[in-house]
C-alpha cells in the first residue's frame, strides 16, 4: 500500500509539473510573440485606413487583456490535451492489469515506468504465488493418497489379529497378549492417521481467532515438558528449561500457543539425535518475549530451512510410517505466532536446529 501511494503521487507530480511546464512555455510564447509583433508592426507608418489597423490598435491599447484571454485560450487547450493523455494513461493500466495473469513482461509509456515497474513486480508475485499454492495443492494430494495407503496397513493388522484371536479358542495367554499388543500399536497408529486427516481439514476450513489472557510461562512450559516425558524417556533424550528471569508472564491465546511449543518440542524430538538434549530457553527483552527451542539432530539443508513453515512440507525425503507427519506442524504454528504480532524463524548448522519465536511482551 505504502509503494502504490509513492507510486501514485510521484506519477501525479510528473503529470502536473508537465502542465505547469507547458503552461509558463506557453505563457513565453505568448509574450515573445507580442514583443515580437510589437517591433514588427511598429516599423510600418500606419494611416488608420488599414483593414487590420483597429483590431491592432485594440491590441495595443488592451495588451494585458489580450495576453491573458490567449493564455486562458492556450491553457484550456494544454489541459484538454493532458486530461486526454491521463486517460489514456488509465485506460493503458487497465489494459496492462488484464495481462497480469498472463505470461511475458508488461510494458508501459515511459512516463508511467514506475507503474510499469510495480505492475511486472505483481506479476512475478502472483506467478509465485500460483507455484507455491500448486505445490502445497500436491503436496497435501500426495499425502492424502499415502494416508489413504497406509490405513490400510494397520486396519488390516488389527482385523488379522483379532479374527485369529476369535478362531483360536485355545490360544496361549502369552500369545493373546502379544496379539493385543501388535492389535494395540497398531491401532494407536490408525488413530495417528485419521488425526492427521481430521489435521489437513482444520487447517484448511477453520479460520484462527484469539482468546488472550495472560499466564505465566514458566508453568505453561513445565506443563508441556511434563507431557513428553514419557516419549523423551523411549529416547534417552533430556530436556533443559531455562528461564530468564524465571517469571514471565505471556499474554497469549494459551491452546493456540501451547500448541505452538508441542509442535516445536514434537519436531524436536522426532529429528533430535538419541540420547541427546533439547533446550527450552525464554527471555525477556524491552519489546519481545524470546522463546527458543533447541535440539542436537543433522543439520537442515539451506534449501529444506526455507520451506520447513510450508503447509505440507516435510524433511522426510520419504514418508516413514511411524515418523511421517501431516507436514502441518510448523505452518500451523507461524500462523498462530504471526496471529499474536510475532514472528518464527528456524536456523540449522554444526548438528544444531533452532527455533525462534518473537511475540510481543504487550499486546
Amino acid at each position: 500500500m505504502k509503494g502504490e501511494k509513492h507510486i501514485k503521487s510521484v506519477i501525479l507530480r510528473r503529470f502536473f509539473q508537465k502542465m505547469l511546464y507547458a503552461g509558463t512555455v506557453c505563457m513565453a510564447l505568448l509574450v515573445l510573440c507580442l514583443l515580437l509583433g510589437k517591433a514588427f508592426f511598429g516599423s510600418f507608418v500606419w494611416y488608420g485606413t488599414e483593414g487590420a489597423y483597429p483590431l491592432l490598435h485594440w491590441i495595443s491599447e488592451n495588451q494585458g487583456m489580450f495576453v491573458s484571454g490567449l493564455f486562458l485560450t492556450g491553457l484550456f487547450f494544454i489541459g484538454i490535451f493532458y486530461w486526454i493523455r491521463l486517460l489514456n494513461y488509465f485506460q493503458d493500466v487497465i489494459d496492462a492489469m488484464e495481462k497480469l495473469a498472463c505470461e511475458g513482461q508488461i510494458r508501459l509509456r515511459p512516463e508511467l515506468r514506475e507503474v510499469e515497474d510495480h505492475m511486472n513486480e505483481v506479476q512475478r508475485q502472483i506467478k509465485r504465488n500460483e507455484r507455491l499454492a500448486r505445490e502445497a495443492e500436491q503436496r497435501k494430494n500426495d499425502l492424502v493418497v499415502y494416508l489413504a495407503h497406509d490405513l490400510k496397513t494397520p486396519l488390516t493388522s488389527v482385523i488379522g489379529y483379532l479374527s485369529l484371536m476369535r478362531q483360536e479358542t485355545q490360544i496361549s495367554e502369552e500369545l493373546r497378549q502379544k496379539y493385543l499388543a501388535v492389535s494395540l500399536e497398531k491401532a494407536e497408529r490408525l488413530e495417528q492417521l485419521i488425526n492427521e486427516f481430521f489435521e489437513i481439514t482444520r487447517f484448511n476450513l477453520t479460520h484462527l481467532e484469539l482468546e488472550t489472557v495472560t499466564v505465566s510461562l514458566k508453568r505453561m512450559l513445565e506443563q508441556i515438558v511434563y507431557e513428553f516425558q514419557p516419549m523423551f524417556a523411549e529416547k534417552r533424550i533430556t530436556c533443559r528449561l531455562e528461564l530468564e528471569p524465571e517469571e514471565l508472564n505471556i499474554t497469549c491465546d494459551t491452546d493456540k500457543m501451547q500448541r505452538v511449543f508441542d509442535n516445536l518440542l514434537r519436531n524436536a524430538l522426532l529429528y533430535g539425535y538419541e540420547g541427546s538434549v533439547i533446550s527450552l530457553r525464554a527471555a525477556l527483552s524491552s519489546s519481545n518475549l524470546c522463546i527458543q527451542v533447541e535440539n542436537q539432530g543433522a543439520t537442515i539443508p539451506r534449501e529444506k530451512l526455507d520451506r520447513i513453515f510450508e503447509q505440507f512440507y516435510r524433511l522426510d525425503s520419504a514418508r516413514q510410517s511411524k515418523t511421517g507427519g501431516a507436514g502441518l506442524g510448523l505452518a500451523i504454528a507461524r500462523e498462530i505466532v504471526e496471529r499474536h504480532g510475532g514472528q518464527i524463524r528456524a536456523e540449522s548448522q554444526e548438528e544444531r536446529t533452532v527455533f525462534t519465536v518473537e511475540i510481543p511482551a504487550k499486546q
